[in-house]
């Protein structure tokens, strides 16, 4: 899929690395959208993966005199669980933590959900309608650009070839501002969009707003503002009357498509409804749709950490350990991790069941996280540490997790019980005993088309149970 593939150790080596090759070079960070755009043959241009996962200033989230501003490696899952994020950006935080599923979230980053430029993307109506720029460097400087500028149509930016968008900054939302997300999907997790909307609104004395941004995605080729429903709230309390005189407005605005997802007629009512929804979570005294407290982030029991810089020239030879053994191949260089995995190293527990990271069949550890193995690039693994369904044994005997599923009758067809048994070993390592919230959080990426989840569930349960009765010994 591609020819040279290189792992750069500073943001310079990327931006020298990009210069040169232009446009045959994609920055790579998840890649959840750029290797199946590659694997479906839609980039025959692209030759060069400049990988920027180990650049450690690029995972880092600041919060500085009033503004908050995220690394080009920020993921979903690390804004998600942000403490300053959830407190001082709370838009953010929910539209992150309705991307995907955790496998998903653990690899897939902020700044390629806006690169990618979907007018479906959750992240880029929270956003604009925090006021975000991004930041885009070259090796001739960089450059600062609204957000809101940086689109210019249907999956078209003003990033230039040789720029890397490396920062995202927004001003902190202050004590007299509140906003909010809200998407409408077609399922609780894994859904892309059929209707998002956010809403920030700044109030002034008396409760009178001075200042409201209304923001919608998957109605119109890019993200819109709904200007004319923000201009009937300004100068006047946010009462029931206005909440629906501006919904109304909005639901007006877009002229949406119809599609595989839902008819324009629906979207347009969804969009009424939406705004309306988002706007009474924003009045003064309401409590604001949140985010899980403690959620199931598949991350293990620390947050996703930047792994270890290794050479900026990734040579032809993968090495790394996998399962506590050291592992070194000339071969699969231009395979996802998961081919790789199966062909290459001789593990076949990790099954490909979509290929499209949308099944989970395939979850590994990559570093400590839980991530869906065939949205990884091969060459990712050099100098990686790598957990796969053959090592989660401990001394030979079986996990916990998979004694109960034999107990409980959990395994069906059998086909997606590695990567559901992956993702219960992360669930158990990160919350020992989960609730039944952080239990369904945690197999939101995996897919049973076996439709058995109560027994999936009852089996980390149990898993769970027994746990704790090891530690009371």
């Amino acid at each position: 899929m591609w020819e040279q593939y290189y792992c750069a150790g500073t943001l310079d080596e990327a931006l020298e690395l990009l210069h040169r090759y232009q446009k045959q070079a994609r920055i790579i960070a998840g890649g959840t959208d750029l290797l199946l755009e590659m694997m479906h043959g839609k980039r025959p241009d692209v030759t060069v993966l400049i990988d920027i996962t180990r650049i450690p200033e690029l995972n880092r989230i600041h919060h500085e005199g009033g503004t908050i501003t995220l690394g080009a490696m920020v993921s979903h899952n690390l804004a998600a669980g942000s403490a300053i994020i959830r407190e001082y950006a709370l838009p953010l935080a929910q539209a992150c933590w309705e991307v995907g599923a955790p496998q998903i979230r653990n690899r897939g980053t902020i700044a390629g959900n806006l690169v990618t430029g979907s007018a479906a993307n959750d992240t880029i109506p929270a956003l604009i309608a925090l006021g975000a720029k991004v930041t885009l460097a070259s090796v001739n400087g960089s450059r600062d650009v609204l957000l809101a500028d940086f689109y210019r149509g249907l999956r078209q930016t003003v990033l230039q070839p040789d720029e890397i968008l490396s920062a995202i900054s927004f001003p902190a939302l202050r004590a007299h501002e509140r906003g909010v997300f809200l998407k409408l999907g077609l399922r609780r997790a894994q859904a892309i969009s059929v209707v998002n909307t956010a809403v920030v609104v700044r109030y002034g004395a008396d409760a009178v707003v001075e200042d409201a941004i209304i923001t919608l995605g998957s109605v119109a080729p890019t993200i819109i503002r709904a200007k004319a429903a923000e201009d009937v709230l300004m100068g006047k309390p946010l009462t029931e009357l206005a909440i629906r005189e501006a919904a109304q407005i909005a639901a007006s605005v877009p002229r949406p498509i119809t599609d595989v997802r839902s008819t324009a007629e629906y979207r347009s009512e969804m969009v009424r409804v939406l705004v309306g929804r988002a706007l009474r979570a924003v009045l003064p005294d309401a409590p604001i749709p949140g985010l899980p407290e403690n959620p199931a982030m598949l991350w293990g029991d620390q947050p996703l950490a930047t792994p270890k810089v290794i050479e900026a020239d990734a040579s032809q030879v993968i090495e790394c350990t996998i399962n506590g053994e050291a592992i070194a191949t000339t071969t699969g260089y231009g395979k996802t991790l998961l081919n790789w995995l199966r062909d290459d190293v001789g593990l076949t527990g990790s099954k490909e069941g979509c290929g499209e990271g949308e099944c989970g069949a395939c979850t590994v550890f990559l570093d400590g996280a839980a991530v869906m193995s065939c949205m990884v690039p091969a060459p990712r693994a050099h100098g990686a540490e790598i957990i796969t369904i053959e090592g989660v044994g401990q001394e030979g005997d079986l996990h916990p997790i998979q004694d109960a599923f034999i107990a409980s009758g959990a395994v069906q067809c059998g086909y997606c019980t590695p990567g559901f048994i992956m993702s219960g070993v992360k669930l158990l390592e990160e919350h020992p005993h989960p609730d039944q919230d952080q239990i369904q959080q945690g197999i939101s990426g995996n897919l049973c088309r076996c439709t058995g989840y109560a027994k999936i569930v009852e089996a980390i349960i149990t898993a769970s149970a027994a746990t704790r009765k090891i530690e009371e010994r």
